[in-house]
């Protein structure tokens, strides 16, 4: 079956909603997401908590079941949640506003289309905090078609000093510049990825 014929293709989605997490640790993860989203919470009960940051009624909700194990981060299963701001000088911001709350990122990387920092929650979830790289997605569908066999998982920056550059006005655009002068295409590199986005201090 042919994935672009339209007569067989799914009606697609307008938008991703909402992202439900299952723990174990219900307290120190609502406090964790309310924290590090600076999010409301709409609803929450001792056992189940929605809550928002924007203008959807609810983004994340996390709930406790009785008898749910401790995640084994060598499962199959959710890789990272994904969170955008529209700007480097937002990211930096912050970044710096949870630094304070002793939140920290384990991995920090221009992937090409996004300038991304990872992080991780009291369940061992990842979660990123990204910018676009690019004006349009067009542009970055068109990067990641051309270049990603070389690298399709970036290249890493150290934090303070993109944030410092940012706080002297440099060229947003320049910093964000996609960097492929990396080889990153073997399974080992993505064993590497996925234990640096799990080295993040929660703050808690």
């Amino acid at each position: 079956m042919s994935t672009t014929d339209n007569s067989t293709k799914v009606l697609s989605p307008t938008k991703l909603a909402h992202v439900v997490l299952h723990t174990h640790q219900y307290d120190r993860m609502l406090q964790f997401y309310t924290r590090f989203l600076g999010a409301n919470i709409v609803f929450e009960n001792g056992h189940l908590a929605f809550l928002s940051y924007d203008e959807e009624h609810h983004r994340i909700a996390i709930i406790s079941i009785p008898g749910m194990k401790e995640k084994d981060p060598q499962t199959s299963g959710l890789g990272h949640i994904s969170f955008a701001y529209d700007s480097l000088k937002d990211l930096c911001a912050s970044y710096k506003q949870r630094k304070m709350l002793g939140m920290e990122p384990g991995w920090c990387v221009n992937h090409g289309p996004t300038t991304s920092l990872y992080y991780c929650d009291p369940d061992g979830n990842s979660i990123e905090i990204q910018v676009d790289n690019f004006e349009t997605n067009g542009e970055a569908t068109a990067f990641m078609m051309a270049s990603f066999e070389r690298n399709p998982l970036g290249v890493d920056f150290d934090i303070e000093e993109l944030c410092r550059k940012v706080e002297r006005g440099e060229d947003e655009g320049e910093l964000k510049r996609p960097k492929v002068e990396i080889v990153r295409n073997r399974p080992e590199d993505l064993v590497r990825a996925a234990r640096l986005m799990q080295q993040g201090t929660t703050g808690l």
